[in-house]
């Protein structure tokens, strides 16, 4: 099974994350929001399968770092370019796996995807 994990490195839920699949000897590739930016067509699958706020993390710094303006109306056009301009505020990590999307750390909902 192929696993995309995606994320930032320092981001303890993402090493958390990353420290489960290693325990579990499950292989995966990492893409780092950082380094490889963040994709508008990855996100808007993302979004269109699971919703703009399971995606969106309004509870981070850089989401309450946005004007008012910003922050209002965001449907998923909006969202997608708000996060491809600010990657930090995608929720983290995010998964694609063959039986489908998990987007946050949840050992037991990963368990029940992944093993």
């Amino acid at each position: 099974m192929a696993i995309h994990l995606y994320g930032i490195p320092n981001c303890d839920t993402v090493k958390k994350a990353r420290t489960w699949l290693d325990r579990h000897g499950i292989g995966y590739t990492f893409h780092d929001y950082k380094k490889e930016g963040a994709d508008p067509a990855k996100l808007a699958a993302w979004i269109e399968g699971e919703s703009v706020d399971t995606v969106l993390n309004r509870r981070g710094t850089t989401f309450r770092k946005l004007s008012d303006e910003q922050k209002a109306d965001i449907d998923a056009a909006k969202a997608i370019a708000l996060l491809q301009d600010n990657p930090s505020m995608i929720k983290r990590p995010v998964v694609e796996h063959a039986g489908g999307l998990l987007v946050g750390f949840d050992e037991t909902e990963w368990a029940a995807a992944l093993q």
